[in-house]
């Protein structure tokens, strides 16, 4: 196992430093305000740490792992230490810390990392890879600290609840056969998809090329990593976004319920503020882009649960 290496990437915030914590304190989050992260999960929770499994793009490959998290809200810290590194890796902890704003300068942020490995060889690569997520997680939580708007005007959830007299199996299919949709689903006009050969963590992943049609004839491509966990769910986030977000992840939901099937929707989502007026109209307000984006986004899903219930012989 090769020596402990360590690294530092800082940033100075223009906005409050307990703004900046929030946002690392809340990993459910995370997919939508981190372009590397695809999905997060909280295993366990206390009052003063909580255990969680993190999917996380490297370059283009999916990796996961768990972690521990302590919370320190009076001096706006959170430690972290991976407990099943993704190899590799074989240890990693670090912490992220803030500083408030004071007479010798602004708010600052730090996050710090140090790692192991079992072949020293594998120590540059790993850098590298952690140097362009650190960047960019240091980068996201700056610009998020530093909105004139409070994330929580910006970033919001909602569920849709879809019953259809179905086969589980069949409907769990139905999603993770996205490749078939162009043929299935009305609003879906293009479609590509490739899966990875081996799945991480229990979920076979999927990265999805999709052009999609709107009420109004227009068009808009989205690009998507998908978790598929057979039989059971589909977690996935958007790592292009149409116009006037910043980002969205969500997960498909599928129960066996006493004569068919349940489909949970779950969608987090994060508003652009600088497209809303042009997207939504002169004007709009950010209350009223929730209102709109959801309903967008909740329309879609249900003419795929409805498309789903079609082909299955289920009746939504």
């Amino acid at each position: 196992m090769s020596a402990l290496t360590q690294a530092d990437h800082a940033a100075e915030l223009h906005g409050p430093a307990e703004r900046g914590y929030q946002l690392i304190a809340d990993v459910t989050r995370w997919p939508v305000l981190f372009g590397p992260c695809v999905a997060a999960e909280v295993l366990e929770k206390s009052a003063t740490d909580e255990r969680i499994r993190l999917w996380a793009l490297a370059g283009d490959q999916v990796h996961s792992w768990t972690s521990w998290r302590g919370f320190d809200p009076g001096q706006l810290r959170v430690d972290f230490r991976q407990e099943e590194p993704s190899p590799p890796v074989t240890a990693m902890s670090g912490r992220w810390e803030f500083t408030p704003a004071g007479g010798t300068g602004p708010a600052r942020l730090v996050l710090s990392h140090a790692w192991s490995t079992a072949d020293p060889a594998d120590s540059a690569g790993i850098a590298g890879a952690l140097d362009h997520n650190s960047n960019a997680e240091v980068g996201a939580i700056r610009a998020w600290a530093d909105r004139a708007e409070d994330p929580d005007e910006l970033v919001f959830s909602f569920t849709d609840r879809v019953a259809m007299r179905s086969d589980p199996a069949a409907v769990y299919d139905f999603l993770a056969r996205a490749e078939l949709w162009p043929a299935r689903i009305g609003h879906v006009r293009g479609l590509d998809l490739d899966e990875a050969a081996e799945p991480v963590a229990g979920g076979r992943v999927q990265v999805m090329d999709m052009l999609t049609a709107g009420g109004d004839g227009s068009t808009h491509s989205t690009r998507s990593v998908r978790l598929c966990f057979p039989g059971e769910r589909i977690v996935y986030k958007q790592t292009s976004v149409p116009r006037g977000l910043l980002g969205h992840a969500g997960e498909w939901v599928v129960a066996a319920v006493q004569g068919g099937t349940t489909v949970t929707a779950r969608h987090t989502v994060a508003l652009d503020p600088a497209a809303v007026g042009d997207v939504f109209g002169p004007g709009t307000t950010l209350d009223k882009a929730r209102r709109l984006a959801q309903g967008l986004l909740s329309g879609n899903s249900r003419l795929t649960l409805e498309s789903a219930a079609r082909f299955t012989g289920g009746a939504a």
